[in-house]
């Protein structure tokens, strides 16, 4: 028996990264898993995966940047599965980087409503589903570029500071309902690691000694089974916490400012 077993999970933006790599944790833990993802193909790639690994899947197109699509997934989770346990909100839509100053209202728009808005949707879409079970799951997904001011991130930090208080709020007032809310701030080698890694000579062995563990992480090998852990009644007494799984990447921080720009400008 698996920690998830009989578990209903939703994972946003499970087709490719980090997602998919909860996604696969979540099908060997015993979860039936909702694939709600943007991207067609890898949505239902990923799905054959977990089907692969024996595990009861199924893909929704979702842009969550879309109330009504957040809340047909979660409604086909139901649906298909019986109930819902767990959600997990990882989906994002990003921005170009630019300096602050560059940052436009849209780019902040859709930042916005790809995380906080897309958060607060499904977290009150899923509450009724969760309370119906006596009670359930939710993991958000926080960012170590929030505390260190990562440049060129002003729009997705500010947003996911509102994360952090999303979580904590939610920890605090649906605990009566036996409901835990938790965050994590992770790293791993996902599709940006590995674009950044083949245009930058040295950018993978620069990442790993940047971090006290000496490594990059891997998806499914060390993001997955931290959020399983949170899922599971392992963590029955843990709620509102933010938990780094960065290879202690949060303790020295990094510097994000980039070369071409000057230390002091008039």
């Amino acid at each position: 028996m698996g920690l998830l077993q009989e578990r209903v999970a939703l994972i946003t933006g499970a087709g490719g990264g980090i997602g998919r790599g909860v996604a696969l944790s979540f099908a060997k833990a015993g979860a039936a898993v909702l694939v709600a993802e943007l991207d067609e193909h890898s949505g239902a790639a990923v799905v054959e995966e977990l089907k692969a690994l024996g595990a009861r899947a199924r893909f929704v197109k979702t842009d969550v940047s879309r109330k009504q699509d957040i809340e047909a997934a979660i409604q086909a989770a139901a649906d298909e599965f019986g109930g819902l346990d767990i959600l997990v909100n990882n989906a994002f839509a990003p921005t170009p980087n630019v300096l602050l100053e560059d940052k436009t209202d849209a780019m902040l728009e859709q930042t916005l409503n790809s995380t906080v808005w897309a958060a607060w949707w499904s977290m009150k879409a899923a509450l009724p589903y969760l309370r119906a079970r006596g009670g359930g799951a939710i993991v958000n997904f926080y960012s170590i570029d929030t505390e260190v001011g990562a440049w060129l991130h002003g729009d997705y930090n500010a947003a996911k500071s509102a994360i952090v208080g999303l979580t904590r709020s939610a920890a605090s007032e649906w605990g009566r309902f036996n409901i835990r809310v938790n965050a994590i701030a992770p790293t791993a080698m996902g599709a940006t690691f590995h674009k950044l890694a083949a245009e930058n000579p040295g950018f993978a062995e620069m990442s790993a000694g940047m971090r006290p563990l000496g490594r990059c992480g891997e998806p499914e090998a060390d993001i997955g089974p931290v959020v399983v852990f949170l899922a599971s009644d392992m963590a029955r007494f843990v709620t509102g916490e933010t938990l780094h799984v960065d290879g202690g990447l949060h303790l020295p921080g990094y510097n994000s400012r980039p070369q071409h720009i000057a230390a002091r400008e008039y």
